[in-house]
């Protein structure tokens, strides 16, 4: 099992990476467990980091979150990959195993959870805003709550082929269109896109009645966040896909079930 023997090494992997809640997370789930010998720690690394850090790594590392920008890189860099990062073409999480690096992707399961807690059951009709691997990811979670058409929200249509072709495998519709002023017809929306990126949002014009997800948690609220909080919108932290993605990695990891419990007390308390 993953999680056997007195100790062992996890991280997160990404640029940047100071701020992210994961090492809070899987070192809450760590001692519970009982695994006091494990450690979580962040790094610092590209893309083109990766390759070279696995080479190197012993047998005491268990498992990596990776997020951007080298979630693509995870899935070139593996040994094997699930079919959820294959169809995907991005991989959240990597697992050590007899076979060299496994590639998983629980980002969809962080997704649809963080929505069906927010209250989102089912949809027909949802929406995307940005088209990475994150995205791609959300258009997963959203085909499994029943969308049957999805609007691509996208600074440069030509970037929307991958979340494109995802739907079009899931058999969902996808409508392409250039992010600009107007409003969002969709009830459900997920908001892929970096802080930096916010300001091409401003002219997004919100309802009370809609449902936000951002899957963005520091800093918070983001500024689509905040206007559509005021239009009336529910709207979620992508904490709650932190969170939910999280639990799933502890188990791929430790081999262990997560203690939800918890984990979820550490993220309140912060």
């Amino acid at each position: 099992m993953p999680g056997a023997g007195p100790a062992g090494r996890a991280a997160v992997i990404g640029r940047p990476v100071a701020h992210s809640l994961s090492p809070l997370l899987h070192r809450a789930a760590y001692a519970v467990l009982g695994l006091t010998g494990w450690t979580y720690d962040a790094l610092d690394l590209g893309p083109e980091d990766l390759p070279v850090l696995l080479a190197g790594l012993g047998p005491e590392w268990r498992g990596f979150s990776v997020t951007m920008p080298c979630k693509q890189a995870a899935v070139a860099a593996a040994d094997t990959v699930e079919p959820l990062p294959r169809l995907l073409g991005a991989a959240n999480t990597l697992v050590h195993t007899d076979a060299g690096w496994r590639a998983e992707n629980t980002d969809v399961h962080g997704v649809g959870m963080a929505l069906q807690t927010g209250g989102v059951e089912r949809v027909a009709h949802a929406a995307l805003i940005g088209a990475g691997g994150t995205a791609a990811a959300a258009a997963v979670a959203l085909a499994e709550l029943g969308a049957e058409s999805v609007d691509v929200l996208v600074r440069d249509p030509s970037r929307a082929a991958d979340v494109v072709r995802v739907l079009g495998v899931l058999g969902v519709e996808a409508d392409v269109r250039r992010v600009g002023p107007g409003p969002v017809e969709a009830p459900v929306v997920v908001s892929t896109v970096p802080i930096g990126a916010h300001a091409d949002l401003a002219g997004l014009r919100w309802r009370a009645g809609q449902t936000l997800l951002d899957v963005l948690y520091a800093p918070w609220p983001t500024p689509v966040a905040a206007r559509a909080a005021a239009a009336g919108a529910t709207v979620i932290s992508g904490l709650e896909v932190l969170f939910w993605q999280a639990t799933v990695q502890v188990e791929l990891m430790t081999g262990q079930p997560a203690p939800i419990g918890a984990m979820r007390a550490a993220l309140d308390a912060r």
